[in-house]
């Protein structure tokens, strides 16, 4: 049961009922609502704004009539970013929720086995955020997503070429890489070794970091061998704040170039900033044009502060974009008619919309009436290939009192230059 029936003829034989006793103003408004599910780390600081912008753009799809008429109820569970939890968080979404569009997950090593253990077995349409492998490009192009499978984060591939032209900037002559050990991490560290490589900069060693150990002393040691100029970092803030300190302790560079993943308080203040002025990071970034800028704006008019950390704009845009799919598809869809439905609301061609309440409600009412549009949002317009995946700029970072601030910002055609000169 994909919406609340039950609520719905409740309302239907309420409104019968005053009818029948005169009351003025004839039939009471539809009660019903939609049930959408999210898989999102709330359990980690850096994981709890990505899922609370989800929920800010449902409450401004509610804003603007909903699905259908319908309140859209985000159900939200914690990935905890472990797969087991992540997989079981999602079969009680499909199984138990009945929802027919999920968000998430974060993190590559989650994303692929709910999507094909549970989602595409059930014909769930299935969006993320922040899930950067190209493993899940291969399985779109393979067929093994049914056309099911959209993500607003630009791939593994385009991360690592920028990851390692800023190792080029740096100066650095050698690196040794850490990554974390899971589909991500494995994916990502693999090209951006071979990305440092072509650039001239040796690689002394790529080694691989467990989840939530305790101590990396062993790793450390082995990647400072090769006595590497610094260290390229493709970590999440546990690892990556234990691994740091060993390093810094063992008497590593303090020359470091790290993920996205990495742009949290957590991390810099578990490392300690003193130790981190040579530090800079890449991510995934808006482009400068209005909708980027309106995005902004609203973040901060709701939540006080800028939008600064990983995926943030990145998860309003996948909610937004699978609720329009969602209105044009209409309350009683299937996940496949949901995914069918993407194309009509990141429709280049189509009628120009704004990420918020208003445009929510022009959306539905051109969807309803046959037509297309084309959301424009807080990555700006988003188009997906035949695969599902988007393309993006991206910014330099480093961290600093006050959290982290742009060093350099790089348009979509000069992330493509780095991509294509390597």
């Amino acid at each position: 049961m994909k919406i609340g029936r039950i609520n719905r003829l409740a309302g239907v034989v309420l409104a019968f009922a005053l009818g029948a006793a005169g009351l003025a103003g004839g039939a009471a408004a539809q009660d019903c609502s939609v049930k959408v599910g999210a898989v999102l780390p709330i359990s980690v600081d850096w994981g709890q704004p990505i899922a609370e912008v989800a929920q800010f753009a449902v409450d401004q799809a509610n804003e603007g009539g909903g699905i259908g008429g319908c309140d859209i109820d985000l159900v939200l569970r914690d990935s905890q970013v472990n797969p087991s939890v992540g997989v079981d968080a999602a079969r009680a979404l499909v199984d138990l929720d009945g929802v027919e569009l999920l968000i998430g997950a974060v993190s590559s090593g989650v994303t692929v086995p709910i999507l094909t253990s549970v989602t595409v077995p059930a014909g769930v349409m299935q969006i993320s955020c922040c899930s950067a492998s190209t493993a899940l490009t291969d399985l779109a192009a393979n067929g093994e997503t049914n056309g099911l499978w959209f993500r607003t984060f630009a791939t593994a591939d385009v991360q690592a070429a920028v990851t390692a032209q800023i190792a080029a900037e740096q100066g650095l002559e050698s690196a040794v890489v850490f990554y974390k050990n899971d589909d991500w991490g494995q994916d990502y560290g693999a090209r951006v070794a071979g990305y440092l490589e072509s650039m001239g900069i040796a690689v002394t060693d790529s080694i691989a970091l467990n989840d939530a150990q305790p101590s990396y002393r062993a790793e450390i040691t082995q990647g400072l061998q090769g006595n590497p100029g610094g260290a390229v970092l493709v970590l999440y803030p546990t690892e990556g704040a234990v691994a740091v300190r060993e390093w810094l302790s063992l008497g590593g560079s303090q020359t470091f170039v790290m993920s996205n993943s990495l742009r949290s308080d957590e991390f810099s203040e578990a490392v300690g900033l003193e130790y981190l002025g040579n530090a800079l990071g890449m991510d995934n970034a808006a482009p400068r044009v209005p909708s980027a800028d309106a995005f902004v704006a609203a973040y901060v008019e709701r939540f006080g502060s800028q939008p600064n950390g990983p995926g943030i704009p990145n998860s309003y845009d996948a909610t937004m974009i699978g609720l329009l799919a969602y209105a044009a598809a209409g309350p009683e869809a299937s996940g496949s008619e949901i995914a069918a439905a993407v194309a009509r609301v990141t429709d280049p061609a189509g009628t120009p919309i704004t990420a918020d309440a208003a445009g929510f409600a022009q959306a539905s009412e051109i969807l309803a009436g046959g037509g297309s549009v084309m959301y424009q949002g807080a990555t700006g317009n988003v188009t997906f290939d035949e695969n599902g995946d988007v393309s993006a700029p991206a910014v330099v970072w480093r961290f600093t009192e006050d959290g982290t601030e742009e060093v350099r910002y790089l348009s979509l055609d000069d992330v493509n230059g780095i991509v294509a000169g390597n």
